[in-house]
């Protein structure tokens, strides 16, 4: 696998609020926060760009809400913010994508001349496959770090639920499958990174 050496790494939403079970239920990939922090501190030892993103909710319930403690990063990537030797960017949004945020995600790309990046974070089929595919949509080329992300059982229409595994899988069938992205492991990226 090559990487860019300017390919960005997106750590999408890694917030306290995911650990809050009783409002999401039962997650998936317990090894995931291990292999975000390893992809950061990858990128940042080598130089590339990392883009930190918040998802700042407007709904008054979410514990993803500005002012609740819920919506600061979770503590490994808080420590790690401003730590790189290449440039980083943080930026919050209330939707799913990263594109849809502020400050803008692919003008600041098209500044640092960004045509690759990586996806990690939290949620796998949300906010992370969302970015993933408008990535793709932009004609960016899209790694997604599946094993870098999880996500929650979910219920849907006609009584339907999926646990949060299959949720998962059907995220890396449907990007790889379908051209949006290239899904990947951590490890493969890790190794990337370093040469």
């Amino acid at each position: 696998m090559e990487i860019a050496e300017n390919a960005a790494l997106v750590v999408v939403d890694v917030q306290k609020a995911f650990e809050e079970e009783d409002f999401w239920g039962r997650r998936n990939n317990p090894g995931a926060d291990e292999n975000i922090a390893a992809l950061i501190d990858a990128w940042q030892t080598s130089g590339r760009p990392v883009v930190f993103v918040r998802h700042d909710s407007s709904k008054p319930g979410s514990p993803l809400r500005r002012g609740h403690a819920g919506n600061e990063f979770k503590d490994y990537v808080e420590q790690r913010r401003g730590k790189g030797a290449g440039p980083e960017l943080l930026v919050t949004k209330t939707v799913n994508s990263a594109f849809y945020g502020t400050p803008d995600l692919g003008a600041w790309f098209g500044s640092h001349g960004v045509r690759q990046f990586v996806v990690a974070g939290i949620q796998t089929n949300m906010c992370a496959e969302t970015t993933a595919r408008m990535g793709g949509n932009l004609g960016y080329e899209v790694l997604f770090a599946l094993d870098a992300t999880y996500t929650f059982d979910l219920v849907g229409p006609f009584g339907w639920s999926l646990g949060a595994d299959e949720l998962a899988r059907a995220t890396a069938v449907s990007l790889h499958g379908g051209g949006f992205a290239t899904v990947v492991a951590t490890e493969e990226l890790v190794a990337a990174a370093g040469k």
